[in-house]
């Protein structure tokens, strides 16, 4: 495999969890070196299972991106409201802009441009504008996404994998969905992979690539 070699890496997540779009190539690039940083900018309070604290998600994202291997000082996480985005696409444009200057990343991973999902959109879009002098990757997130670009491929080793899923097995609340489930991961690494011709990889719709 020919070694990633960005420097900053900025995740972006319209929501915690969003991250097992991309979450085997973070873990990935974490270990070849890059510096990754880490964005959620909904805790999603009035999608939390009830029986939970509302807040729950917050201590799950910071569970799972600490089983990534992302240091908590690089961890930020937003409370704009779940399924309202739209209508704070402006302020999120501008906490995309003072990220842009804190971070200055090589590497942008956000959702892909069609997914359906008015929050995933907002924040690929905005993302787009707010970082159009870095790379920016496009991950799947296949629950919301009818057609997907995917030209480029990483791939992943099995214990990049496992450290994926394991990561995603935080969100407790979240066990319910039909993508929190070892099979369904594992299955989609490997029909990402065979069409790279490896062994397991993640898909990515190329939005941007500044080499």
């Amino acid at each position: 495999m020919t070694t990633l070699t960005f420097r900053s890496v900025l995740v972006l997540g319209a929501h915690t969890d969003d991250e097992f779009g991309c979450s085997g190539t973070i873990v990935r690039l974490l270990e070849e070196g890059s510096d990754v940083h880490y964005v959620a900018f909904s805790i999603c309070e009035e999608s939390v299972p009830e029986g939970w604290p509302k807040d729950t998600l917050d201590r799950e994202a910071r569970e799972a991106t600490r089983a990534l291997g992302i240091r908590s000082d690089q961890v930020t996480i937003f409370r704009y409201r779940v399924r309202h985005f739209p209508a704070f696409r402006q302020e999120i444009l501008e906490e995309m802009v003072q990220l842009r200057q804190r971070i200055k990343p090589d590497l942008v991973l956000l959702p892909c441009l069609d997914d359906i999902h008015q929050d995933h959109q907002v924040v690929a879009r905005e993302g787009l504008r707010a970082f159009k002098f870095s790379s920016i990757l496009g991950y799947e997130l296949p629950m919301n996404t009818l057609s997907f670009q995917h030209a480029c491929f990483i791939a992943l080793t099995a214990s990049q994998l496992q450290r994926k899923i394991t990561a995603l097995m935080k969100y407790e609340t979240q066990q319910f969905r039909s993508y929190v489930n070892d099979e369904f991961v594992r299955g989609l690494a490997k029909v990402r992979g065979v069409q790279a011709g490896v062994e397991f990889a993640e898909a990515f719709e190329v939005l941007r690539l500044i080499a």
